[in-house]
């Protein structure tokens, strides 16, 4: 039964670049000598077989800008796709960032980043030599705007953001997995979904409850709005993939009872009357990622019933109590104790109430840079389980995080380096075990303009 809410409420695999870049003339005028240039670090913050994550921060040595490109070139055939912080486009081997709507401006010594996943050979991923930016090649120092000027001043070095208090771990994730994929959904052999199979579209209840209960691996893109109700069953080796930003089914969801390797992305959910998704009874791999969530019945998104290697990224929950529960039942510790690792990351949980998520058992359970709005509660470890909330900004949340909640004993729980406004204490306790996959983490000063500028379906082309 639904209840009511309380109240409304790199470490990285390193190749760097680095080069001093001019950066006269950018939109605003300068001054005669005023040393203008800037400085590049570029790193791989991860590789997996046919992927990588690259990594770049641009410091501004010289006058302020307004606005910025900045361009690099491969030379080992290397494919940028799903960016973030920045548009990037590519022609050929040469690469094209731009800046997005609120990060264009960058002061004298501040720096800005941006980030990526890409694809590569697996067997050579060098890092770019040289850089422009706004059509001006790099150079090694800083520079006068004018010639003749004055001596420039020694070259600054840049800031550099510090890592997180434990750097997460380099090891690349085993077997192929789709890219910018993150997470436990990368762990026991990865997480592909429907793979090259051909895709079909569907348009009605029908044609996509066949689809999703097939047997056979399956790419299926959901058009329109598709109204259901109950739960559709959905097979092993699909991935569900919405078409554009209007892609909706309404009154009904996904049960994946078992299945494995199940990817659902780009779907706008509403009106559901059990659960959006229920990933149950020893699920495996499935990744759910870049989603809206509103006004359902049940949970968004519950995982329970010994279900592993879980990643859910990118989504969007808002007018809707009761979100992502991992964990069903404090009595299911036989089944569920050892597994239920789960890894939420840059989800906007957009004045829901609570379970974001609510953990029974699972540890590590890992919560990194979502953003938290307006809420209940955020995240509660219970009965055992060990949860790591890293990097995760919250803003008018009553109680960010829990160690135990209602009747359920207390878990451990491991918070570091969050960002809080007008928000309650943190409780945590205890340790909690090793993350054992590569990541990157936003600043979490910088998570809420991240996360409201990219989760949520309309976000990624499909």
């Amino acid at each position: 039964m639904r209840t009511a809410r309380r109240r409304t409420t790199l470490l990285a695999t390193t190749a760097s670049a680095t080069a001093a870049l001019l950066a006269a003339g950018v939109l605003t005028a300068v001054t005669a000598h005023a040393a203008a240039g800037c400085q590049v670090n570029y790193s791989v913050a991860g590789e997996w077989p046919g992927g990588f994550t690259g990594n770049v921060v641009v410091t501004n040595l010289g006058d302020p800008i307004s606005g910025w490109t900045l361009r690099w070139s491969y030379s080992a055939g290397q494919q940028v796709v799903s960016p973030w912080n920045a548009t990037i486009s590519q022609s050929g081997s040469q690469v094209t960032a731009t800046n997005v709507a609120y990060n264009g401006n960058i002061p004298t010594n501040g720096n800005v980043s941006f980030g990526f996943n890409g694809s590569w050979n697996n067997s050579s991923n060098p890092a770019p030599t040289s850089f422009t930016l706004n059509g001006v090649s790099c150079t090694g120092g800083v520079t006068p705007t004018t010639p003749g000027g004055t001596t420039p001043p020694p070259t600054t070095t840049p800031p550099t953001t510090p890592p997180p208090t434990t750097p997460p771990p380099t090891t690349p994730p085993p077997g192929p997995v789709p890219t910018g994929l993150v997470g436990w959904a990368t762990q026991n052999g990865g997480t592909t979904g429907g793979g090259n199979a051909s895709s079909t579209t569907v348009t009605s209840e029908s044609a996509l409850r066949s689809a999703v209960s097939s047997s056979s691996a399956a790419v299926i893109r959901v058009s329109g709005t598709i109204s259901c109700s109950g739960m559709l069953s959905v097979g092993s080796n699909k991935s569900i993939l919405g078409v554009g930003s209007s892609a909706t089914i309404s009154g009904c969801g996904f049960n994946i009872n078992g299945s494995r390797n199940v990817i659902i992305r780009n779907i706008n959910f509403r009106n559901w009357n059990d659960d959006a998704i229920n990933v149950q009874e020893s699920a495996t791999n499935v990744w759910v990622d870049h989603n809206s969530f509103t006004n359902g019945y049940d949970g968004a998104v519950d995982i329970k019933r010994g279900s592993d290697y879980i990643t859910v990224s990118w989504n969007r929950v808002f007018n809707h109590d009761k979100s992502m529960l991992l964990g069903h039942s404090d009595n299911n510790s036989s089944q569920d104790r050892g597994h239920l690792r789960v890894t939420y990351h840059h989800n906007w949980f957009d004045g829901s109430g609570s379970r974001h998520p609510r953990v029974r058992f699972g540890n590590p359970v890992h919560v990194f840079n979502n953003y938290y709005y307006n809420n209940d509660y955020g995240v509660a470890s219970t009965m055992g389980a060990g949860v790591l909330v890293e990097g995760n900004y919250f803003e008018s949340v009553d109680d960010p995080t829990l160690v135990g909640y209602a009747a359920s004993g207390p878990g451990t729980l491991v918070q570091r380096n969050n960002h809080f406004v007008n928000s309650g204490s943190p409780q945590s306790s205890g340790s909690v075990a090793s993350i054992p996959y590569s990541y990157s983490l936003t600043s979490a000063s910088q998570v809420k303009s991240v996360v409201t500028n990219g989760a949520g379906t309309g976000k990624i082309g499909l």
